[in-house]
This record gives C-alpha cells, sequence and structure tokens, in this order.
C-alpha cells in the first residue's frame, strides 16, 4: 500500500501567520489569550494550549487582568471588540488576515455610501460576525440563490462579497440572480432607473485555488482520509469537493476515528485536509497507517 500527503493541503498564509504571531508572544510571555479558537482544528489548538495559549470570549475581557494580551484570530473582529478592549485596558495582537482586513475596508466603503450589503456565508462564522459588524449588523447574509432572491430588495443600492472561504460556484450563481432581478425591476418600472448592483469576489484565491488540484488528488488515489475539525467551514466545502470525485474519501477530525474496514482492498491512499489542518497531524496518520499494515505483514 501506498500512503500520500497532499502536498497542497494544510494552512493557508493567513493561519501560518496568525499561529506565528501566537508563538513568537509566547517566546517572551506566560500567557496568551485567544479569542476564540485559533483555528477550526482540536489538535492544533491544544498544541498551543500546552505552551500558554487560552481561549476566550470578549465577554471575557472584565475578568482578566488589565494590560492582558489577547490575540484576533485569522478570521478577524467587529468593531465592537476592539471597543471592549479599550474599555478593559487590553492590549490586543491583531492578526487578522490580510485578506479579511481588506473585505472588511471594502465593505465600510459601501456602507458608507449608504448600500445594502449581502454577505455569501454563514451567520454565525467567525469571519463573518466580523464583516456583520462592519455594517453595523445590517448586512443580510444568504447562503444560497433562493434565499438571496427571497430577503434582497434590490430595488435599493445593492453590493454582494462573500466569506473567503466559501465556494465560487455559488457566489456566481446568486450574483447572477440577484443581477437578473435587478434587470427585470428596471424593465418592469415605467420611469427610467438605473439601479445599482455590483458583486465582489472575496473568496480567498488560495482556498479557491485549490479545488482544482484537490479534485486531481482524489482521482488518483483509491481513498482519501481529509483531516479536518469539525467547526472548520472551509474543510466542510473541500471535504464535499473530494468526495465528489472519489466515494471513498473519509472525514476525520481524530485518528481514532479511522475505520480500518476503509482500507480492504485498497492500494494507494490520500491523506488531506482543510487550510487550517497542521501538516504534522496528516503526517501522523501516514505514519499510523503505514505503521498498522507493516505489522499485519509481520
Amino acid at each position: 500500500m501506498v500512503v500520500t500527503v497532499d502536498k497542497n493541503a494544510g494552512f493557508c498564509w493567513g493561519v501560518v501567520r496568525a499561529i506565528d504571531f501566537a508563538e513568537a508572544e509566547l517566546k517572551n510571555a506566560p500567557a496568551l489569550y485567544s479569542l476564540g479558537d485559533i483555528i477550526h482544528n482540536a489538535a492544533e489548538v491544544k498544541r498551543l494550549g500546552d505552551i500558554g495559549l487560552s481561549t476566550i470570549t470578549a465577554d471575557d475581557f472584565p475578568n482578566i487582568p488589565r494590560g492582558s494580551k489577547v490575540l484576533i484570530r485569522a478570521h478577524g473582529e467587529p468593531p465592537s471588540t476592539y471597543q471592549k478592549a479599550i474599555e478593559n485596558g487590553i492590549e490586543l495582537v491583531d492578526a487578522t488576515c490580510p485578506v479579511v482586513t481588506k473585505v472588511q475596508e471594502r465593505i465600510r466603503r459601501f456602507v458608507d455610501k449608504s448600500f445594502q450589503v449581502v454577505i455569501f456565508g454563514k451567520k454565525d462564522h467567525a469571519e463573518v460576525i466580523g464583516l456583520r459588524g462592519v455594517t453595523n449588523d445590517e448586512a443580510i447574509v444568504v447562503l444560497s440563490v433562493d434565499e438571496a432572491l427571497a430577503s434582497v430588495d434590490v430595488a435599493k443600492p445593492t453590493v454582494l462579497f462573500s466569506q473567503t472561504t466559501m465556494d465560487r460556484e455559488t457566489f456566481y450563481k446568486i450574483a447572477k440572480a440577484l443581477r437578473e432581478k435587478v434587470i427585470s425591476l428596471e424593465i418592469g418600472t415605467i420611469e427610467e432607473t438605473a439601479v445599482e448592483f455590483h458583486a465582489k469576489d472575496t473568496i480567498c484565491g488560495q482556498v479557491s485555488g485549490r479545488e482544482k488540484k484537490l479534485r486531481d488528488f482524489a482521482n488518483t488515489n483509491d481513498l482519501i482520509i481529509f483531516s479536518a475539525g469539525r467547526k472548520s467551514s472551509n474543510g466542510k466545502v473541500l471535504y464535499n469537493i473530494a468526495k465528489e470525485e472519489n466515494q471513498n474519501t473519509h472525514f476525520v477530525e481524530d485518528p481514532s476515528e479511522i475505520d480500518w474496514h476503509w482500507f480492504e482492498g485498497m492500494k494507494t491512499v490520500g491523506i488531506t485536509g482543510a487550510t487550517s489542518t497542521p501538516q504534522w497531524a496528516m503526517n501522523d496518520i501516514k505514519k499510523l497507517i503505514e505503521e498498522r499494515f507493516i505489522s499485519e505483514k509481520v
């Protein structure tokens, strides 16, 4: 049996940057707090927890010592978090992914022009909570074409953005449906109108660029083990892509979830994961599989 770790899997640069921030701070301080899990991967959260990183929420600010350092993870935070930090004497270590920061800035410019903001994403996802905060929580968050058509009033100047880890195909379907609704509205109006509608593709290129490579990887192996945290939005998207290409794709958050019956008759096994899956976790799975089948041969 040949076991291969996907060379294109593992941390995106935004996650690497956030972890670098945390490790650098912990070298010089006995403790550091993170606003929410630094990434959606339980194993990596535990590793960092073992060296002093504690997970909290903004509601915990009054309960930690003034002057404490708190890390803002790659997902970003709403403006209210920064205000709470000031009020409670908290020093923020801002590790927001620059891609997410850019999306926040672009949304703010449209808010300043009184546009209706629509976000393709998951309403309670950490990144989207931050994006909603920029709009004073007035953004309309949708997950499908039907939701968008039902909830968006295209008679208002409207702009569509995306959570950075969503799938591009659905984003463009939503954009097309809303644009067609605008055109229909304009045709049906007696007076000439010029309703403004913009669709801004803010899906991370590193995330979307993985799709083709993942499909190729899934197709070149008999069995795929997809390693990711169950909280990972990106993990769910990428897992489904792998599953589309190879029905012998199995999601595991922890190596203990591996069912050895999956391997019966398989000659090639591929191990891949989300942008929040550490390389060491995939290598550990590879080692576990190889040791299992080497011991069986012996």
